[in-house]
């Protein structure tokens, strides 16, 4: 048996996923993998999903004469990208997001940038309403493939305890 499976019958392992309230320690750092390279196709895509019709974002005539020279990715596509990526470690196990603040966007993304994040446990409390989950606070940090630190963001989400979920059957 591998970490991150469970025997639930003789042979048989279930992958799992995600920490349980229990899990998280301030201060701890997980980092999250693959990374994910940015297409135009998905800056394109996502600007026309959103209604995002910004011209730097789809126009390239438009966004060679912006300070850039070339079309930036929206920025909520970055943000959107390293939620993703921080899923299947921290929030899989969340009954709900209960909010973001803090996003900053700290340097522009292209079309071919690689966003790698990473996420640190700031706080983790009791739910006071709900004792079979808890409230976890976390910080998480999208580094492009040269290290430099694009966007950062916090976010609050309510986490289930061990034994109380709905995938813990």
């Amino acid at each position: 048996m591998r970490n991150g499976a469970i025997e639930v019958a003789p042979g048989r392992y279930r992958e799992t996923f995600g920490r349980y309230f229990e899990d998280f320690n301030v201060g701890d750092v997980y980092e999250h993998r693959p990374g994910r390279t940015i297409s135009e196709t998905d800056n394109t895509w996502f600007s026309l999903l959103t209604m995002n019709q910004h011209p730097a974002h789809c126009d390239a005539e438009y966004a060679s004469k912006t300070e850039f020279g070339k079309c930036l990715v929206a920025s909520p596509l970055t943000v959107a990208i390293m939620t993703g990526q921080s899923v299947s470690d921290v929030s899989q196990k969340a009954v709900a997001n209960l909010g973001w603040k803090e996003i900053r966007l700290l340097k522009p993304v292209f079309a071919g940038d690689t966003i790698y994040s990473e996420t640190e446990v700031l706080e983790k409390r009791e739910s006071d309403k709900r004792p079979q989950q808890g409230i976890v606070t976390i910080k998480t940090v999208g580094k492009n493939q040269h290290g430099d630190v694009v966007c950062d963001f916090v976010r609050i989400m309510l986490i289930w305890k061990r034994g109380f979920g709905p995938g813990d059957d």
